[in-house]
């Protein structure tokens, strides 16, 4: 850790994004999610339907079609797949449950729950090297915030782009906890803010896009910042990403770290004005307000 935290330490501060190598996830594992996703999203609506999130509850998991996820209050041109942590039914907490899988692609349940598992190894790894980059112990992360963590996966389908469309899968926008693994196909279209404009975050075979996302920047006082990404499918292709989400404890606080990481911010505005140091309460109120923004009918259930 004590080799790579300098880089890491480097790419949080510039960009907020990295790639990942040598992460020790099967390619093969990777391939069969790639496979069982593609033939769920090529199945009729009718049956992707069955799944659909509100058949989940409070829980939200599974399908949405085309158009129903809201980033920046523009609809997504993408459908997609909600998955976590399974969790028997009737769980106390919300987005927290059992996940819904297709019956029609049985594949799908048993790669998405070995994917969960392996990516959640890595980012606890991903998360020591974070640590040490911050002069922390090791596993103070893996210790405290992420020693239950909330952890989110999502299978996202673009379908490509009809003539005279911009594009836009994803509209610009930051993501909400700490650390955030996403594989994806080979048509790219990832684009990250950077100083000097939008630039491309192109697929590389064998590797993981890192980001850091809101609760990092808010632990570290604005050391380390959260980035602003977004997605333009315009390769003429229908497209996969894969985006795993890893997050602190659900019912946690997330109070500013100590020591350098807090004194050290950078202090130029967030790329939406919003002020992370001003919220108050659990990671568990902040992502519920903010999923509540992209999914508004979240907020009807009981």
């Amino acid at each position: 850790m004590r080799e790579v935290a300098p880089r890491i330490a480097a790419a949080c501060r510039d960009n907020g994004f990295f790639y990942l190598t040598g992460h020790g996830v099967p390619g093969e594992l990777l391939a069969g999610l790639d496979a069982a996703a593609r033939e769920f999203f090529a199945l009729p609506e009718p049956q992707k339907l069955e799944i659909a999130m509100q058949h989940g509850g409070k829980a939200w998991r599974g399908f949405f079609p085309v158009g129903a996820e809201l980033t920046s209050g523009r609809p997504d041109l993408k459908e997609g797949l909600y998955f976590g942590s399974e969790l028997p039914a009737g769980h106390p907490l919300p987005l927290h449950g059992p996940n819904l899988f297709p019956a029609a692609v049985p594949a799908l349940r048993e790669t998405t729950l070995r994917y969960m598992e392996a990516l959640t190894a890595v980012a606890q790894q991903v998360m020591r090297g974070v640590a040490v980059s911050l002069d922390l112990d090791e596993d103070y992360f893996a210790a405290g915030y992420t020693a239950n963590p909330t952890v989110l996966f999502r299978i996202f389908h673009y379908p490509p782009a009809e003539a005279g469309d911009d594009g836009w899968g994803v509209g610009e926008h930051t993501d909400y906890g700490l650390l955030t693994l996403l594989a994806q196909d080979s048509n790219g279209g990832l684009q990250v803010k950077a100083p000097g404009g939008w630039i491309d975050a192109p697929p590389v075979p064998g590797t993981f896009v890192c980001n850091i996302g809101d609760m990092l920047d808010r632990l570290t006082g604005g050391y380390y910042r959260s980035t602003p990404h977004r997605v333009r499918n315009v390769s003429g292709n229908e497209r996969l990403s894969f985006p795993f989400f890893f997050d602190p404890d659900f019912a946690q606080e997330v109070p500013p770290l100590p020591g350098r990481a807090r004194a050290a911010a950078m202090g130029e505005p967030r790329w939406d004005g919003q002020d992370l140091q001003a919220f108050a309460g659990t990671y568990g109120d902040y992502l519920i307000a903010k999923v509540s923004k992209v999914f508004p009918q979240l907020r009807a259930l009981p």
